[in-house]
């Protein structure tokens, strides 16, 4: 880096490249210590409870291939905003007053953004478009605005540039209508998740190195951690709320309680082993392995887990209403499906930083989509039932195996 760019922090031993990041006032300290997420950081994952809610209220209302496909769309959009500001925030100290300021702007958005997650026939479009691209270009200029030049400001930089990129799909497709929105929707947030992957390339300056996405691991793998938590909670918050409304008969007591299970098991399988394991891989790894292993693993493989307890959510909702109806196909598939995604989002993680596959969770997904024909005719408690006692003895074979050894940091 060249003069008047600030001076840079010395990384470990481990790191094989200097950090880019500045020494700014509104930067994290780091001492070497563990880094362990702020109270304000747990204020504003309070908005994304209600996000996912909204989405799980979406996709009830509209239990149909479109719906679903449209819950999926809103889930992504929402986990990509609160994801590049965990990014933004494992640099950024939120103690800070500019930096709280602008996370309390980015919260208003995401706000804003959930509260025009449709439900029923309110057409908030042109709100969620306009509070999702305010929310990422805003959040990006600051950071270009407030670090020197080097080479993290210009990482941001072609961070904004891809923000930029996609602002325009997004603000034409919110006043759309119909099919041309989806498409031009479809376009955006395709844009968005390549962006990552492409290491937000732009013309004549290259794509960023991997050895300058430098995290700090603890932090970084609590606050994914910590989504997972919102999304469990909110499957407590529908299934409490579902069963009120529904009146708390035997059978929907009984009910509530194998919900409360399903929900605990889903904790314990990611908490046992897979979320210890890949926060101690991060937190080992070289600068630039550490970023590739949190893009890959927490940017990307963490969705399929985090859409997994949606559907289950809904799933055991449907149940909780109707425990002695059938469930249909459409029940029997978020009912189970969620469930076999999440196992799926466990194993891929786990293969990221080099575990063996778990052939049990193998074989419990080849049996939950296996038996989506048959559970649709079944009584939905009793699918619920089976669906929990299956989770359980997950749990227990994942807690008599021996604890999966971490693998070296590539050297």
């Amino acid at each position: 880096m060249g003069p008047g760019t600030g001076t840079v922090r010395q990384p470990g031993a481990a790191e094989r490249t200097r950090s880019v990041i500045p020494d700014i006032p509104y930067i994290r300290g780091r001492s070497g210590g563990e880094q362990r997420a702020t109270f304000f950081e747990l204020y504003f994952d309070l908005v994304y409870v209600f996000a996912v809610t909204r989405i799980s209220h979406h996709l009830l209302a509209d239990l149909s291939w479109i719906g679903a496909a449209q819950a999926a769309f809103f889930l992504v959009a929402v986990y990509w905003a609160w994801n590049y500001t965990t990014w933004m925030a494992n640099w950024f100290d939120p103690e800070t007053v500019p930096v709280r300021l602008v996370l309390i702007y980015v919260m208003l958005a995401s706000f804003l953004m959930a509260v025009a997650i449709p439900e029923g026939s309110v057409d908030l479009a042109p709100l969620f478009a306009a509070s999702y691209t305010a929310l990422q270009i805003g959040r990006n200029t600051f950071v270009v605005w407030v670090t020197p030049p080097g080479a993290f400001n210009e990482n941001f930089r072609q961070i904004l540039a891809w923000s930029v990129l996609s602002a325009p799909l997004w603000v034409v497709g919110g006043i759309l209508s119909g099919e041309p929105r989806w498409l031009l929707w479809v376009a955006a947030l395709a844009l968005d998740l390549a962006a990552p992957l492409a290491r937000f390339w732009v013309p004549r300056a290259g794509p960023t190195p991997m050895s300058q996405w430098e995290v700090e691991g603890s932090h970084f793998a609590e606050r994914f951690q910590l989504f997972v938590i919102i999304a469990l909670g909110e499957s407590i918050v529908l299934a409490g709320v579902t069963a009120s409304d529904a009146g708390l008969r035997g059978s929907v007591v009984v009910t509530l309680g194998f919900a409360f299970l399903t929900s605990t098991a889903l904790w314990w399988l990611y908490f046992g082993q897979v979320a210890g394991s890949v926060a101690r891989r991060i937190s080992r790894s070289a600068a630039d392995e550490s970023g590739q292993i949190g893009r890959d693993v927490y940017t990307y493989l963490h969705l399929p887990i985090i859409a997994g307890i949606v559907l289950t959510a809904v799933g055991v909702e449907l149940v909780i209403v109707h425990p002695g109806g059938e469930l249909h196909t459409a029940g029997a598939l978020v009912t189970l499906g969620g469930p076999a995604l999440y196992l799926l989002g466990l194993m891929a993680c786990a293969a990221r930083i080099g575990h063996r596959p778990s052939w049990p969770q193998m074989a419990a997904v080849v049996v939950l989509l296996a038996a989506v024909p048959l559970a649709a005719h079944v009584y939905g408690l009793l699918v619920l039932i089976v669906l929990t006692v299956g989770l359980i003895a997950l749990v227990v074979v994942d807690q008599i195996r021996p604890q999966l050894a971490d693998p070296p940091p590539h050297q």
